[in-house]
């Protein structure tokens, strides 16, 4: 049986990544995984249920129980997330709890956990998968593998104006100071450290609109297809 082909885009926290997965996929109508979400999922349904984000197998088990949803929007607003039977659309785009999913993140069992969920989301007629580690780890075969990024502050700059349009009280030398925390924290985790593949195409993303990056990768695609 043939294998739906994978897009993998991976970057840092505010690379643009999602908005950009998200407008690929409704492009080329292929399924879509924000990988994040999982990790946050995790992070945010331990601390409701009281598990401690040090117990490594109590939250590899909550990993691989964890019921969560996408419903992607064809804006590139980011995509409507059910856990359980709960929308946390919100709750998971918090910086709280953006803290929490990279903690338990650094955990070789709950990745491990996870990794099964993960490639679930490859189905016909494609998957465009966001995350940290999806051309190096989850979709190493991936047709195309593309590597996003920005300086820090222009990455919080962008967040900043997100969370301030929600109404939220951030500072952005608060968030210039937790994404260059969460960068050195996932670029050091020893399982599947964030980094390009080897053959990813690595795109900055600092000085270049949403649809050049869109339009940039989906020729990309074609060319490979």
């Amino acid at each position: 049986m043939e294998t739906a082909p994978v897009l993998a885009i991976d970057g840092p926290g505010g690379s643009g990544k999602g908005t950009i997965s998200q407008l690929l996929a409704a492009r080329l109508a292929w399924h879509y995984l924000d990988s994040g979400a999982l990790y946050r999922a995790v992070g945010l349904a331990a601390r409701e249920k009281g598990v401690r984000l040090d117990d490594a197998p109590a939250l590899a088990r909550l990993a691989r129980a964890v019921d969560i949803r996408f419903e992607p929007q064809s804006d590139g607003r980011p995509a409507q997330v059910w856990l359980e039977a709960l929308d946390v659309s919100d709750v998971l785009r918090t910086e709280e709890t953006g803290r929490l999913a990279s903690e338990v993140a650094v955990l070789a069992a709950v990745r491990e956990a996870l990794l099964d969920k993960q490639r679930d989301f490859r189905r016909p007629p494609g998957l465009v998968a966001d995350g940290r580690d999806m051309g190096t780890t989850v979709f190493p075969e991936a047709i195309l593998k593309v590597f996003l990024t920005a300086s820090p502050e222009v990455r919080a700059e962008r967040r900043y104006k997100q969370l301030k349009e929600k109404g939220l009280d951030v500072t952005l030398l608060g968030l210039l100071g937790e994404i260059r925390e969460r960068d050195a924290r996932d670029a050091a985790r020893q399982a599947s450290p964030l980094k390009p593949a080897s053959d990813a195409v690595i795109l900055d993303t600092s000085s270049l609109s949403i649809a050049e990056v869109v339009e940039t990768i989906f020729r990309r695609l074609q060319q490979r297809l």
